[in-house]
């Protein structure tokens, strides 16, 4: 009776393992995207961080692809600042890393320079994944603060902002 529950039990576990590998392989599979207004908290909560700190940036968010969310740029912050924030949401997001991290691997004479050659990549700091639940739902970029680490603290409040929002 005992190798009869034994076997019962062993097609019991099968079964299982072929209907969630079944269930895996439908041709489509489920992502999370950040909300709009969830993006414009992160990015509203960073830009005041910067302000905090004396410094006028703008802020961008973009989504797990790269594409933007958010953007604000606060009256005295430079003309440049918007894109280069888009790019170093874009660039973490891209290459699922920090844009300090980047900037660190891709100085001249290491072996991934190149990537700074890359349309749309910005290796400098304040690039930071936003990720939920272990998987990454879109970027915050911020430019303006006299250094990337600065670009980054800011970037980081702006995820804290909105930490509780996201967790799965």
């Amino acid at each position: 009776m005992s190798k009869r529950i034994t076997q019962a039990g062993l097609v019991f576990v099968a079964a299982l393992a072929a209907a969630a590998v079944q269930a895996q392989d439908r041709g489509t599979y489920t992502l999370k995207h950040l909300l709009p207004e969830t993006a414009l908290k992160a990015t509203r909560a960073a830009l005041e961080d910067c302000r905090k700190r004396g410094y006028q940036v703008a802020v961008a968010v973009v989504d797990r692809s790269g594409v933007p969310q958010a953007m604000m740029r606060d009256r005295f912050a430079g003309p440049h600042t918007p894109g280069t924030a888009i790019g170093k949401g874009f660039t973490a997001v891209t290459f699922r890393t920090s844009t300090l991290e980047i900037a660190a691997e891709t100085q001249p004479g290491k072996m991934m320079s190149g990537i700074r050659q890359r349309p749309d990549v910005v290796a400098v700091g304040g690039g930071v994944l936003i990720e939920a639940g272990g998987s990454i739902v879109g970027g915050i970029g911020v430019s303006g603060a006299p250094t990337g680490e600065a670009d980054e603290l800011c970037a980081k409040a702006g995820i804290a902002a909105i930490r509780d929002d996201i967790e799965l």
